[in-house]
């Protein structure tokens, strides 16, 4: 590729990419209202100062927190991060007029965020009673750094970093040279050891694939530390200041001579002494320098008195002599300080020619080393390779690309790295892969090296098999690798809202906060725990849901976990829906990076039925299910009530209403084939670990498709006859099947008794859990044969009236409501199973009108028999549509009556309302996208709030006060002058 073709597309692009930025920021501030900017992460809204200090050599840093006293203990989910430029305003808005200033992001956590402001002359003053609010600000520096740096690379000639150009667009081919080595780490293993050789062997150019865990940074200090001792200069960059920061506390440890630049507040504070402004401030030149300052402040306030006019040019002669001089005697100090570092580190713009190394000279640095070298564009690595005549870069292309806003420009191939440009070009000659991994277990790393790393990582004997951590009980929880949690069929969808880019889902929020229980309660720390979501609104539901239980639990989106690890962590995927999308989930390096967060324990809570239809999803799912503990939500629904619980997930046809609420338990019917897999592992008695599970493996290999669909058979109906004693058994009223059963077992046993409308309960804790099958209340037509007329009086007698229960009895919940409901639901597809029958000898006509009952009540009517005429079947149907729908009620509703929106059903005033006729979940999810429309989530009607916020009522009227104050003292002296007059 030739150098100007490169740059001058690369402009474009960026240029693209800036119009993309500011075209969003517009929109923003034009058609997006500060409650959706909250939503999306770069706007915090209503903050109070919680303190204010003066720290960071001279800087204000100011802490931001919600507002405690309304009960708000932590931040919305959002994208701050340290060294964000940030606006902070009043709340009149965010506009300029109501700026109060703008300063730096120093640190972020869910309780609060710090910025540090430049005091300007007239100095900076917040007002500690008021409400702020916080956005973040577009920054046009980086592009402008960007550019220099590719117009200087178009003109570059006869620098140091000439025959790395040539290297690096493929012009001239990389050379190498060997030399013996001394290591300083003596336990690097063996592919590190391998990368340190390779990278000093090189002479322009080496690169250092490091997967997660692999000991990425510890090669990369290594390879520093040779490249000092051999004399050389080094100039350390990466992406983040996250990320140089890490680097610097490494390096800082082995008593390497350090520099770090950049804004100190951008900067962690147990590596601002190895800053530039905490060195300078130390230096033998600081004192001079401050007596400078001191003499340009008398030369200042010297001319403000001197009314002649020579005298002012004296004072303004020494001012510009005293100026001059300090810009000197700086810029010796910070040139000095340079060329004693070793290594000096910052991020990659932080290298620009316009900052502190403008005052070194242009072939003062040997090599360039770039960390998350995949993270970055590879415009922002021209900055630095610049400088220097050889470059290491160092990251992982299978994690996190750059963050790019035009989808356009990305496509167009912004969005390609430098690390993998050079990997396309090069291949393996200039390539060395870490393959030890020193994070995961094993059984949680073999996914990850199957599909992204061509099977090459392996786990260090250190983390193979590490499950058990200190004061932490071994049960079903901490015994397993790898959980999967499947909510398919069990009606826990994704919430519908109006924003495609937000995304939650309340049934996963409950069933993520009971694994959390069963975690902590067995002893694992909470700030060992990472919770991790794809979505910002997920995130949120899940703070709301933990963060007051457990503050020290992490709760992130991926983005915010990338170069972080934790002994467990349980995973959202969010996404559950009729159509199977699964949105950005589709990013495979965004799974990867999620996954591999994880050390000891992963739980994946996810609707397998959405998730498999992508591919790289579903082999997540397949490998869970093959080497680890596979759960369904239905064991979790006894503890949780369904919050948006939906039963119509198919748009199919049926002939009777009955039907439709039956699809919850056939999508149980419907599980993935995976589930065959996993059965087939649990009945051979394989363990989760890899060895065992290696040998399934081969072993599955040798059995064919057919013996493979027995044993699936055989399994289902042994434990369907076991179920189905329970029915014949006159003496036997239920069976509970040994805590030995599988994930796999209990999950056939809650599907058999679901399709048999047995009760079917799920007990004990840990190993001890075990399946509990009971007949139903109501005894079904399978059992006793009955007349149409004995049937409703039977019921009554068997299935107890919520309504007209004994006082002493507790009131029914939701989900005994629901088990009800399920029981003769059960009961009327036997009913209709036997008129389906009757039909047969029906005329075509007669049939048709039978397929379209409007209310529950017309399908228990008695169908007349041949010799009957259609008048009288008409009368039936209209004098069943004349009562209420609800079981067992015989109010009319011809007079009085209320249709349900939901099931189009009348029902009377005594059963209307939706939560008693079984109709609630489709009115909770109703509401909940009315309010999400709104933007207002809040308990109660659906109209929105429309009241001032008391907080700032009483702010209004304090200003309100302090002007009336002022205006009338005023006044006073008015009155004194016309007195005296």
């Amino acid at each position: 590729m030739a150098i100007e073709q490169f740059v001058s597309k690369t402009l474009e692009l960026l240029q693209e990419e800036r119009e993309a930025e500011i075209e969003e920021t517009r929109i923003w501030q034009e058609n997006i209202s500060l409650k959706d900017l909250q939503n999306k992460g770069v706007c915090l809204l209503k903050l109070q100062i919680g303190s204010q200090s003066t720290g960071l050599y001279g800087r204000t840093v100011v802490i931001l927190e919600p507002r405690k006293y309304l009960g708000f203990s932590s931040l919305p989910s959002n994208s701050f991060g340290p060294g964000d430029i940030v606006g902070l305003y009043d709340t009149g808005g965010c506009t300029a007029a109501s700026q109060i200033g703008t300063g730096i992001v120093t640190r972020v956590s869910q309780a609060s965020i710090s910025v540090a402001f430049d005091d300007s002359k007239d100095g900076l003053s917040f007002d500690t009673d008021a409400l702020h609010n916080l956005l973040k600000l577009a920054n046009d520096v980086t592009y402008k750094r960007m550019k220099n740096a590719l117009n200087a690379l178009n003109g570059y000639s006869n620098g140091p970093a000439a025959n790395l150009i040539n290297v690096l667009f493929g012009d001239t081919k990389p050379s190498s040279q060997s030399q013996p080595i001394k290591f300083f780490n003596s336990n690097l293993d063996d592919s590190q050891r391998d990368a340190v050789s390779f990278t000093l062997s090189q002479r322009e150019l080496a690169v250092i694939h490091g997967p997660p865990g692999t000991g990425k940074t510890t090669t990369v200090v290594e390879i520093i530390l040779q490249a000092v001792k051999q004399g050389q200069k080094v100039l350390c960059c990466a992406p983040s200041n996250v990320a140089v920061d890490n680097l610097v506390e490494r390096l800082a440890r082995c008593k390497a001579k350090v520099l770090r630049l950049g804004h100190p507040a951008r900067l962690l504070e147990s590596i601002q002494k190895h800053s530039l402004d905490a060195i300078l401030a130390q230096s033998e030149n600081a004192n001079i320098i401050a007596d400078i300052r001191k003499d340009m402040d008398k030369a200042i306030k010297g001319i403000k008195k001197m009314r002649e006019k020579g005298d002012r040019v004296n004072f303004k002669r020494e001012l510009g002599e005293l100026r001059k001089e300090l810009k000197t005697r700086e810029s010796t100090a910070i040139a000095q300080i340079l060329k004693s570092a070793d290594v000096v580190l910052s991020t990659n713009t932080g290298a620009s020619g316009d900052g502190p190394l403008k005052f070194l000279p242009a072939g003062h640095f040997d090599w360039v080393v770039i960390d998350e070298c995949a993270q970055a564009l590879e415009s922002s690595c021209w900055i630095a390779l610049l400088r220097a005549r050889k470059c290491i870069l160092a990251g992982d292309y299978k994690q996190l690309p750059p963050t790019i806003k035009s989808q356009g420009a990305a496509s167009k191939g912004l969005s390609l790295s430098l690390m993998e440009r050079l990997i396309q070009m090069y291949g393996d000659s200039v390539v060395r892969m870490l393959t030890v991994q020193y994070r995961m277990h094993s059984a949680i790393m073999e996914w990850a090296s199957k599909e992204m790393y061509q099977g090459r990582l392996t786990a260090h004997s250190s983390v193979e098999r590490h499950l058990d951590l200190p004061e932490v009980a071994c049960v079903e929880e901490t015994s397993t690798p790898l959980l999967l949690i499947d909510t398919a069929g069990c009606g826990l969808s994704e919430m519908e809202v109006t924003d495609e880019q937000s995304k939650g889902n309340q049934g996963e929020v409950d069933i993520v906060e009971l694994h959390i229980k069963a975690l902590t309660e067995a002893g694992v720390k909470a700030k060992d725990i990472a919770v991790i979501a794809p979505y910002n609104l997920q995130v949120d539901l899940l703070r709301q849901k933990l963060s007051a239980r457990h503050p020290e639990l992490e709760i992130k989106s991926v983005d915010g976990f990338q170069g972080r690890e934790k002994e467990a962590v349980v995973l959202s995927l969010v996404r559950s829906n009729r159509k199977g999308e699964v949105g950005f989930l589709a990013e495979d390096r965004r799974i990867n990076v999620a996954v591999t967060r994880a050390r000891r324990h992963i739980a994946v809570v996810c609707d397998t039925q959405t998730v498999q239809n992508h591919a790289f999803l579903k082999s997540l799912i397949n490998h869970m299910t093959e080497f680890g503990e596979v759960r369904t939500a239905f064991e979790y629904i006894r503890d949780i009530v369904p919050q948006n619980y939906t039963r119509d997930h198919k748009d199919t046809k049926t002939s009777t209403s009955a039907s439709s609420s039956t699809s919850t338990k056939q999508k149980v019917k419907d599980q993935p084939p995976s589930r065959a897999k996993q059965q087939q592992k649990k009945s051979t008695g394989s363990s989760s670990n890899g060895n065992s599970a290696g040998t399934e493996k081969n072993t599955k290999s040798c059995i064919t498709a057919l013996t493979e669909e027995e044993q699936k058979k055989n399994r289902y109906a042994e434990i369907r006859a076991q179920v189905e004693s329970v029915l014949k058994a006159s003496n036997q009223s239920e069976l509970q099947f040994p805590s030995s059963f599988n994930s796999h077992d209990r999950l056939l046993v809650h599907q058999i008794a679901e399709e048999l409308g047995l009760v079917h309960e799920s007990k004990g804790e840990g190993k001890d859990r075990c399946i509990t099958v009971a007949r139903p209340l109501v005894p079904t037509p399978a059992e006793e044969p009955r007349q149409e007329e004995d049937e409703e009086a039977q019921e009554e007698e068997t299935v107890p009236n919520p309504q007209i229960e004994p006082l002493c009895q507790p009131p029914l919940d939701l989900k005994s409501l629901h088990l009800e409901r399920m029981k003769r639901e059960q009961q009327k597809r036997e009913e209709n199973a036997q008129q389906k029958k009757q039909q047969n000898n029906i005329p075509p006509a007669q049939a048709q009108s039978l397929k379209k009952p409007k209310s529950a009540k017309a399908l228990t009517i008695s169908l007349p028999g041949k010799n009957d005429d259609f008048d009288t079947l008409i009368n039936a149907v209209i004098k069943a549509d004349s009562v209420c729908s609800f079981v067992k009620c015989k109010a009319s509703v011809l007079t009085l009556g209320q249709l349900c929106l939901f099931c189009n059903r009348q029902y009377c005033l005594s059963h209307h309302i939706p939560e008693v006729h079984g109709c609630g979940d489709k009115a909770k999810s109703h509401a909940r996208m009315r309010i999400s429309k709104e933007g207002v989530l809040y308990a109660g009607s659906g109209k929105r709030d429309k009241t001032m916020d008391p907080s700032k009522k009483a702010y209004l009227q304090r200003k309100l006060d302090s002007k009336l104050k002022d205006m009338s003292s005023q006044r006073k002296p008015k009155k004194d002058k016309e007195n005296e007059s």
